[in-house]
């Protein structure tokens, strides 16, 4: 009996490790020196593939920026929301995204309207 419990709770933790999503996404405060060589400052949206491993999506803002992650199929929305506008400075945000295998997409929404990568590159 003992031993079954144990097979039993053996497959339940491989199977519930097979279900653990990979999909995240999150503001970086120390950017790899490697990934910040290939930042044009002048570009207000770029995407820095990371490989297999992710990508850095880099936004340049007058302002603070509000952070929301949506999935449907196989598209990632990331939703930038930009508070607190100043005209003089620029502030360059970096994030993180890993997304799970079926995500082949990805929609970036400022302030609630679509706009395209100004650039995409790997490292």
């Amino acid at each position: 009996m003992k031993k079954t419990y144990i097979s039993v709770t053996l497959v339940i933790l491989i199977l519930s490790a097979c279900n653990s999503s990979a999909l995240s996404f999150s503001e970086i405060e120390n950017v790899p020196n490697h990934v910040q060589d290939r930042i044009d400052s002048n570009l207000k949206l770029q995407l820095i593939n990371d490989g297999e491993k992710g990508s850095y999506i880099i936004f340049h803002s007058s302002g603070d920026v509000e952070t929301d992650l949506e999935t449907q199929g196989d598209k990632v929305t990331l939703k930038l929301n930009e508070t607190n506008l100043a005209e003089d400075a620029v502030k360059q945000h970096t994030f993180y995204l890993t997304t799970d295998p079926e995500h082949d997409v990805i929609e970036v929404l400022v302030n609630r309207e679509s706009i395209p990568f100004d650039n995409v590159t790997s490292l």
